[in-house]
Protein backbone atom coordinates (compact mmCIF):
# COMPACT_ATOMS: atom_id res chain seq x y z
CA UNK A 1 0.00 0.00 0.00
CA UNK A 2 1.17 3.37 -1.39
CA UNK A 3 0.56 6.92 0.11
CA UNK A 4 0.58 9.75 -1.56
CA UNK A 5 2.18 13.32 -0.19
CA UNK A 6 -0.13 14.06 1.36
CA UNK A 7 -0.75 10.91 3.48
CA UNK A 8 -3.78 9.91 1.43
CA UNK A 9 -3.74 6.49 0.51
CA UNK A 10 -2.88 6.23 -3.14
CA UNK A 11 -3.77 3.07 -4.09
CA UNK A 12 -7.62 3.73 -2.38
CA UNK A 13 -7.39 6.77 -5.28
CA UNK A 14 -6.40 5.26 -8.30
CA UNK A 15 -8.78 2.32 -7.54
CA UNK A 16 -11.72 5.06 -6.61
CA UNK A 17 -10.77 6.55 -10.97
CA UNK A 18 -10.57 2.96 -12.31
CA UNK A 19 -14.47 2.87 -10.73
CA UNK A 20 -15.35 6.08 -11.97
CA UNK A 21 -14.00 4.81 -15.44
CA UNK A 22 -15.19 1.92 -15.35
CA UNK A 23 -18.61 3.08 -14.20
CA UNK A 24 -20.86 3.11 -17.35
CA UNK A 25 -22.51 6.38 -18.19
CA UNK A 26 -26.12 6.60 -17.53
CA UNK A 27 -28.27 6.88 -20.67
CA UNK A 28 -31.04 8.84 -19.21
CA UNK A 29 -29.95 10.66 -16.19
CA UNK A 30 -33.00 12.59 -16.83
CA UNK A 31 -35.30 9.41 -15.86
CA UNK A 32 -33.90 8.22 -13.02
CA UNK A 33 -36.25 9.86 -10.35
CA UNK A 34 -38.57 8.39 -12.04
CA UNK A 35 -40.40 5.22 -10.23
CA UNK A 36 -40.05 1.99 -12.54
CA UNK A 37 -42.71 1.13 -14.48
CA UNK A 38 -44.21 -2.19 -15.12
CA UNK A 39 -43.20 -4.14 -18.15
CA UNK A 40 -45.71 -5.91 -19.58
CA UNK A 41 -44.73 -9.46 -21.41
CA UNK A 42 -44.79 -9.31 -24.98
CA UNK A 43 -47.34 -11.25 -26.76
CA UNK A 44 -45.84 -14.25 -29.50
CA UNK A 45 -46.23 -11.77 -31.90
CA UNK A 46 -43.66 -9.61 -30.89
CA UNK A 47 -40.93 -12.19 -30.76
CA UNK A 48 -38.19 -11.92 -32.49
CA UNK A 49 -34.84 -14.22 -33.19
CA UNK A 50 -32.10 -12.64 -31.90
CA UNK A 51 -29.72 -12.03 -34.54
CA UNK A 52 -26.42 -13.48 -35.86
CA UNK A 53 -26.14 -14.48 -39.25
CA UNK A 54 -23.19 -13.63 -41.74
CA UNK A 55 -25.11 -10.51 -43.00
CA UNK A 56 -26.05 -9.15 -39.79
CA UNK A 57 -22.11 -9.89 -39.36
CA UNK A 58 -21.12 -8.39 -42.59
CA UNK A 59 -23.42 -5.02 -42.00
CA UNK A 60 -21.76 -4.84 -38.76
CA UNK A 61 -18.21 -5.02 -39.48
CA UNK A 62 -18.95 -2.33 -42.14
CA UNK A 63 -20.76 0.08 -39.55
CA UNK A 64 -17.83 -0.06 -36.99
CA UNK A 65 -14.93 -0.15 -39.96
CA UNK A 66 -16.45 3.38 -40.61
CA UNK A 67 -17.11 5.05 -37.39
CA UNK A 68 -20.85 5.11 -37.85
CA UNK A 69 -23.71 4.94 -35.57
CA UNK A 70 -27.53 3.55 -36.22
CA UNK A 71 -30.41 3.61 -34.90
CA UNK A 72 -30.98 0.63 -35.17
CA UNK A 73 -28.59 0.02 -32.24
CA UNK A 74 -29.12 3.21 -30.15
CA UNK A 75 -32.98 2.86 -30.23
CA UNK A 76 -32.88 -0.80 -30.00
CA UNK A 77 -34.79 -1.51 -32.79
CA UNK A 78 -36.54 -5.69 -32.74
CA UNK A 79 -36.11 -5.75 -36.64
CA UNK A 80 -31.92 -5.11 -36.77
CA UNK A 81 -31.57 -8.95 -37.31
CA UNK A 82 -33.74 -8.80 -39.97
CA UNK A 83 -32.81 -5.81 -41.72
CA UNK A 84 -29.10 -5.90 -41.08
CA UNK A 85 -28.95 -9.66 -42.62
CA UNK A 86 -30.10 -7.67 -46.06
CA UNK A 87 -27.48 -4.89 -45.41
CA UNK A 88 -29.72 -2.63 -44.46
CA UNK A 89 -29.02 0.26 -41.72
CA UNK A 90 -30.67 3.07 -40.90
CA UNK A 91 -27.70 5.85 -39.89
CA UNK A 92 -27.75 8.08 -37.36
CA UNK A 93 -25.70 11.18 -37.68
CA UNK A 94 -24.77 14.11 -35.51
CA UNK A 95 -23.64 12.06 -32.90
CA UNK A 96 -25.37 9.90 -30.65
CA UNK A 97 -26.22 11.59 -27.49
CA UNK A 98 -30.12 14.00 -27.71
CA UNK A 99 -30.57 17.19 -26.60
CA UNK A 100 -34.30 16.00 -25.74
CA UNK A 101 -35.44 13.83 -23.61
CA UNK A 102 -38.44 11.71 -25.08
CA UNK A 103 -40.92 9.40 -22.69
CA UNK A 104 -40.74 6.42 -25.42
CA UNK A 105 -37.02 6.56 -26.67
CA UNK A 106 -34.08 4.87 -25.60
CA UNK A 107 -31.32 7.28 -27.68
CA UNK A 108 -29.54 8.55 -24.66
CA UNK A 109 -30.10 11.92 -23.46
CA UNK A 110 -27.47 14.87 -22.47
CA UNK A 111 -24.60 17.25 -23.88
CA UNK A 112 -23.76 16.30 -27.52
CA UNK A 113 -19.87 16.40 -28.89
CA UNK A 114 -19.47 18.99 -31.70
CA UNK A 115 -20.26 18.08 -35.33
CA UNK A 116 -18.12 15.99 -37.08
CA UNK A 117 -17.12 17.09 -40.43
CA UNK A 118 -15.60 13.66 -41.71
CA UNK A 119 -19.14 12.12 -41.23
CA UNK A 120 -20.62 12.77 -44.21
CA UNK A 121 -17.74 11.48 -46.12
CA UNK A 122 -17.78 8.63 -43.95
CA UNK A 123 -21.58 7.60 -43.97
CA UNK A 124 -21.56 8.18 -48.08
CA UNK A 125 -18.65 6.04 -48.21
CA UNK A 126 -20.38 3.30 -46.14
CA UNK A 127 -23.34 3.43 -48.20
CA UNK A 128 -22.07 2.84 -51.86
CA UNK A 129 -19.63 -0.45 -49.76
CA UNK A 130 -22.66 -1.83 -49.00
CA UNK A 131 -24.46 -1.13 -52.32
CA UNK A 132 -27.53 0.04 -50.76
CA UNK A 133 -30.41 1.16 -53.46
CA UNK A 134 -32.24 2.91 -50.85
CA UNK A 135 -30.48 4.31 -47.57
CA UNK A 136 -32.35 5.77 -44.19
CA UNK A 137 -30.44 8.97 -42.88
CA UNK A 138 -31.65 9.96 -39.10
CA UNK A 139 -30.22 11.95 -36.24
CA UNK A 140 -30.60 12.40 -32.48
CA UNK A 141 -32.10 16.23 -32.09
CA UNK A 142 -29.57 18.76 -31.86
CA UNK A 143 -31.72 21.67 -30.24
CA UNK A 144 -27.53 23.05 -28.94
CA UNK A 145 -27.17 24.31 -32.81
CA UNK A 146 -27.92 27.04 -34.65
CA UNK A 147 -29.57 25.15 -37.59
CA UNK A 148 -30.63 22.20 -35.78
CA UNK A 149 -28.28 20.09 -37.97
CA UNK A 150 -29.87 20.95 -41.11
CA UNK A 151 -26.57 21.93 -43.25
CA UNK A 152 -25.13 18.90 -41.62
CA UNK A 153 -28.15 16.55 -42.54
CA UNK A 154 -27.46 18.38 -46.84
CA UNK A 155 -24.13 17.63 -46.39
CA UNK A 156 -24.91 13.85 -45.69
CA UNK A 157 -27.11 14.06 -48.80
CA UNK A 158 -24.86 15.46 -50.99
CA UNK A 159 -22.08 13.64 -49.98
CA UNK A 160 -24.32 10.03 -50.87
CA UNK A 161 -25.37 11.50 -53.97
CA UNK A 162 -21.44 11.93 -55.20
CA UNK A 163 -20.35 8.58 -54.36
CA UNK A 164 -23.48 6.51 -54.67
CA UNK A 165 -25.84 8.43 -57.70
CA UNK A 166 -28.22 5.45 -58.24
CA UNK A 167 -29.34 5.15 -54.45
CA UNK A 168 -32.32 6.98 -53.15
CA UNK A 169 -32.53 8.55 -49.96
CA UNK A 170 -34.50 8.89 -47.21
CA UNK A 171 -34.16 11.39 -43.99
CA UNK A 172 -36.31 11.13 -40.75
CA UNK A 173 -35.50 14.74 -39.31
CA UNK A 174 -35.95 16.13 -36.00
CA UNK A 175 -38.94 18.88 -35.73
CA UNK A 176 -36.30 22.12 -36.20
CA UNK A 177 -38.19 23.57 -33.45
CA UNK A 178 -37.52 27.48 -33.07
CA UNK A 179 -35.07 27.20 -35.88
CA UNK A 180 -36.11 29.60 -38.30
CA UNK A 181 -36.76 28.20 -41.67
CA UNK A 182 -33.70 25.85 -41.28
CA UNK A 183 -35.94 22.56 -42.83
CA UNK A 184 -35.54 24.93 -45.99
CA UNK A 185 -32.11 23.62 -46.07
CA UNK A 186 -32.83 19.57 -46.15
CA UNK A 187 -35.86 20.31 -48.68
CA UNK A 188 -33.33 21.73 -51.01
CA UNK A 189 -30.87 19.58 -50.53
CA UNK A 190 -33.64 17.05 -52.17
CA UNK A 191 -33.81 13.84 -50.47
CA UNK A 192 -36.28 11.36 -52.30
CA UNK A 193 -38.34 10.90 -49.72
CA UNK A 194 -38.45 13.83 -46.34
CA UNK A 195 -39.92 11.82 -43.40
CA UNK A 196 -40.28 13.67 -39.95
CA UNK A 197 -42.73 11.18 -37.01
CA UNK A 198 -45.09 12.95 -35.22
CA UNK A 199 -44.99 9.46 -33.10
CA UNK A 200 -48.37 9.82 -31.16
CA UNK A 201 -51.78 11.53 -30.87
CA UNK A 202 -51.91 15.63 -29.61
CA UNK A 203 -53.54 14.36 -26.38
CA UNK A 204 -50.02 12.92 -25.19
CA UNK A 205 -47.22 15.12 -26.55
CA UNK A 206 -46.78 16.67 -22.69
CA UNK A 207 -46.24 13.30 -20.92
CA UNK A 208 -44.69 11.34 -24.25
CA UNK A 209 -42.69 13.97 -26.30
CA UNK A 210 -42.05 17.35 -24.33
CA UNK A 211 -39.86 19.03 -26.28
CA UNK A 212 -41.83 18.65 -29.43
CA UNK A 213 -45.24 20.23 -30.82
CA UNK A 214 -47.94 18.54 -32.41
CA UNK A 215 -48.38 21.28 -34.66
CA UNK A 216 -45.17 22.22 -35.54
CA UNK A 217 -43.91 18.95 -37.04
CA UNK A 218 -47.40 18.61 -38.61
CA UNK A 219 -46.78 22.29 -40.25
CA UNK A 220 -43.16 21.33 -41.09
CA UNK A 221 -44.09 18.26 -43.63
CA UNK A 222 -47.03 20.18 -44.99
CA UNK A 223 -43.55 23.11 -45.95
CA UNK A 224 -41.58 20.34 -47.46
CA UNK A 225 -45.07 19.71 -49.81
CA UNK A 226 -45.31 23.46 -50.30
CA UNK A 227 -41.54 24.15 -51.10
CA UNK A 228 -41.19 20.41 -53.21
CA UNK A 229 -44.39 19.36 -54.31
CA UNK A 230 -42.36 16.12 -55.69
CA UNK A 231 -41.10 15.25 -52.69
CA UNK A 232 -42.45 12.22 -50.82
CA UNK A 233 -43.40 13.08 -47.30
CA UNK A 234 -43.82 10.51 -44.74
CA UNK A 235 -44.33 10.00 -40.84
CA UNK A 236 -45.21 7.50 -38.70
CA UNK A 237 -46.84 7.07 -35.48
CA UNK A 238 -46.80 4.44 -32.32
CA UNK A 239 -49.88 2.99 -30.79
CA UNK A 240 -49.96 1.54 -27.52
CA UNK A 241 -49.41 4.70 -25.70
CA UNK A 242 -52.90 5.58 -24.24
CA UNK A 243 -54.64 6.53 -27.78
CA UNK A 244 -57.62 6.24 -28.10
CA UNK A 245 -59.21 4.68 -32.11
CA UNK A 246 -60.74 8.16 -32.89
CA UNK A 247 -57.55 10.11 -32.04
CA UNK A 248 -55.34 8.19 -34.39
CA UNK A 249 -58.13 8.80 -36.72
CA UNK A 250 -57.91 12.72 -36.20
CA UNK A 251 -53.93 12.42 -36.61
CA UNK A 252 -54.87 10.57 -39.95
CA UNK A 253 -56.84 13.42 -41.31
CA UNK A 254 -54.33 16.01 -39.93
CA UNK A 255 -51.67 14.52 -41.51
CA UNK A 256 -53.90 13.88 -45.39
CA UNK A 257 -54.30 17.40 -44.92
CA UNK A 258 -50.58 18.38 -44.64
CA UNK A 259 -50.65 16.43 -47.81
CA UNK A 260 -48.33 13.79 -45.87
CA UNK A 261 -47.88 10.41 -48.91
CA UNK A 262 -47.00 7.43 -46.59
CA UNK A 263 -48.08 6.85 -43.24
CA UNK A 264 -46.04 4.08 -40.87
CA UNK A 265 -47.85 2.96 -37.63
CA UNK A 266 -46.22 0.30 -35.03
CA UNK A 267 -46.39 -0.80 -31.69
CA UNK A 268 -44.33 1.02 -29.47
CA UNK A 269 -41.93 -1.14 -26.81
CA UNK A 270 -40.61 0.32 -23.78
CA UNK A 271 -37.00 0.36 -23.80
CA UNK A 272 -36.89 0.21 -19.87
CA UNK A 273 -39.03 0.40 -16.39
CA UNK A 274 -37.65 4.22 -16.60
CA UNK A 275 -39.76 4.58 -19.80
CA UNK A 276 -43.34 5.56 -20.85
CA UNK A 277 -45.29 2.31 -19.77
CA UNK A 278 -46.76 0.14 -22.83
CA UNK A 279 -50.55 0.65 -22.30
CA UNK A 280 -51.41 -2.62 -24.68
CA UNK A 281 -50.23 -4.47 -27.06
CA UNK A 282 -52.68 -3.73 -30.22
CA UNK A 283 -53.43 -6.98 -32.01
CA UNK A 284 -51.81 -7.79 -35.98
CA UNK A 285 -55.68 -7.54 -36.42
CA UNK A 286 -56.37 -4.12 -35.49
CA UNK A 287 -53.27 -3.17 -37.21
CA UNK A 288 -54.66 -4.02 -40.11
CA UNK A 289 -58.16 -2.40 -39.47
CA UNK A 290 -56.22 0.52 -39.43
CA UNK A 291 -54.07 0.39 -42.87
CA UNK A 292 -57.41 -0.06 -44.50
CA UNK A 293 -58.67 2.78 -42.83
CA UNK A 294 -55.82 5.19 -43.22
CA UNK A 295 -55.86 3.80 -47.29
CA UNK A 296 -59.38 4.85 -47.51
CA UNK A 297 -58.62 8.33 -46.34
CA UNK A 298 -55.97 8.71 -49.41
CA UNK A 299 -52.85 7.96 -48.08
CA UNK A 300 -50.61 7.07 -51.35
CA UNK A 301 -48.86 4.48 -48.85
CA UNK A 302 -49.43 2.68 -45.34
CA UNK A 303 -47.36 0.29 -43.43
CA UNK A 304 -49.23 -0.90 -40.70
CA UNK A 305 -48.03 -3.62 -38.11
CA UNK A 306 -46.62 -4.64 -34.41
CA UNK A 307 -43.39 -4.81 -35.80
CA UNK A 308 -43.32 -1.58 -38.36
CA UNK A 309 -41.00 1.00 -37.86
CA UNK A 310 -40.24 4.53 -39.85
CA UNK A 311 -37.20 2.65 -41.62
CA UNK A 312 -38.28 -1.14 -41.57
CA UNK A 313 -38.54 -2.27 -45.51
CA UNK A 314 -38.06 1.09 -46.51
CA UNK A 315 -36.35 0.27 -49.54
CA UNK A 316 -39.28 -1.94 -51.54
CA UNK A 317 -41.75 0.66 -49.67
CA UNK A 318 -40.48 3.61 -51.87
CA UNK A 319 -40.93 1.70 -55.06
CA UNK A 320 -44.42 1.04 -54.13
CA UNK A 321 -44.74 4.65 -53.05
CA UNK A 322 -43.39 4.92 -56.62
CA UNK A 323 -45.71 3.34 -58.08
CA UNK A 324 -48.91 4.46 -56.30
CA UNK A 325 -47.92 7.84 -57.35
CA UNK A 326 -47.72 6.98 -61.09
CA UNK A 327 -51.22 4.81 -60.77
CA UNK A 328 -52.46 7.96 -59.17
CA UNK A 329 -51.54 10.09 -62.07
CA UNK A 330 -52.80 7.62 -64.62
CA UNK A 331 -56.05 7.54 -63.04
CA UNK A 332 -56.56 11.65 -62.73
Amino acid sequence: MTLDPCGQNADLGVMAILIDTLTPKVRHPEKQARPDSPVLRKPDWLRVRAPGSAGYQETRSIVKAHGLTTVCEEAACPNIGECWTQKHATMMIMGDVCTRACAFCNVATGKPQALDPSEPGRVAEAVARMGLRHVVITSVDRDDLEDGGARHFAEVVHAIRAAAPETTIEILTPDFLRKGRAEQIVIDARPDVFNHNLETVPRLYLSIRPGARYYHSLRLLERVKERDPNQFTKSGLMVGLGEAREEIMQVMDDMRSAGIDFLTIGQYLQPTRKHAPVDRFVTPDEFAALEQIARSKGFLMVSASPLTRSSHHAGEDFQRLKAARLAQAGAS
